[in-house]
């Protein structure tokens, strides 16, 4: 049998090591940072998270999709930290419901449009008034919901803008965000689709016909913001966001930095 001594630090010695590994595990949950950023960054801020997490012993847990859609998530209290819009309109929905640290409010980058086909059935197009795009392809043409995905909301501006709209509106596939359409347009399933020129470079399964003239839509913006109840090790990776390492990945993808 054990002393009363002996069993005094045996209990001793557990519970040090108990409350050691409660410690651990609670402290280990506080060093992550949770992400939200459009579904055009998945590649890019995919690559910087694990580029950090190398240098730094901090978790980056990042959720994608349309930024209307996690817009809407934070507003219901999704425990995100950092949000990365495609476009101003949800951040500034989100600053209106006192959800953003306002001050940490900036443009981080910046993007273009790109008319795909499927890879092997590219077809011509002329980027004026005058073309016949409803003649150029068959079938659907794939992008964002119209109404609240931004690329979506960019694709229309620029439709109606060359003054295609007419032509092919009822040929229009509206996805929940832009990498569903081009998924879409990746199988075949829609014979074009609008979506960003990041997205069109990471796709070996589409062509990039072309690049839809930027004067045909409101500019391209990704605003960056730590949400109004971030953790404090947020505001590392936050700035790491626009540090010069991330603009190198930023970059390779085909986005543009230092948009203001």
């Amino acid at each position: 049998m054990l002393k009363s001594s002996n069993l005094k630090w045996l209990l001793s010695t557990l519970f040090i090591l108990i409350s050691t590994v409660l410690i651990s595990n609670v402290s280990k949950a506080q060093d992550k940072v949770t992400v939200f950023a459009a579904a055009s960054l998945t590649n890019a801020i995919s690559d910087i998270a694990t580029q950090y997490e190398k240098d730094q012993s901090v978790q980056i847990q990042t959720s994608f999709s349309s930024s209307s859609t996690l817009a809407k998530q934070i507003e219901k209290g999704a425990p995100a930290d950092i949000f990365v819009s495609a476009d101003s309109k949800w951040m500034n929905y989100l600053q209106d419901k006192n959800l953003l640290k306002v001050d940490s409010k900036v443009n981080l980058l910046g993007n273009q449009l790109a008319l795909i086909a499927p890879r092997g059935k590219a077809f011509k197009v002329e980027l004026n008034k005058g073309f016949n795009i409803a003649g150029a392809f068959s079938g659907k043409l794939c992008t964002g919901e119209l109404d609240s995905v931004p690329v979506g909301i960019y694709a229309k501006q620029s439709l109606k803008n060359l003054n295609w709209w007419d032509a092919v509106k009822m040929r229009i596939v509206g996805t929940q965000d832009v990498r569903a359409a081009l998924v879409f347009v990746e199988r075949g399933e829609c014979d074009a689709g609008i979506v960003y020129a990041t997205d069109a470079k990471v796709s070996s399964k589409v062509e990039n016909i072309a690049t839809l003239p930027e004067t045909s839509h409101d500019p391209i913006v990704y605003p960056l913001a730590l949400v109004k109840s971030a953790s404090p090790q947020a505001t590392a990776f936050y700035d790491y966001l626009k540090s010069d390492k991330a603009k190198v990945i930023f970059t390779q993808y085909g986005f543009t930095v230092n948009v203001h």
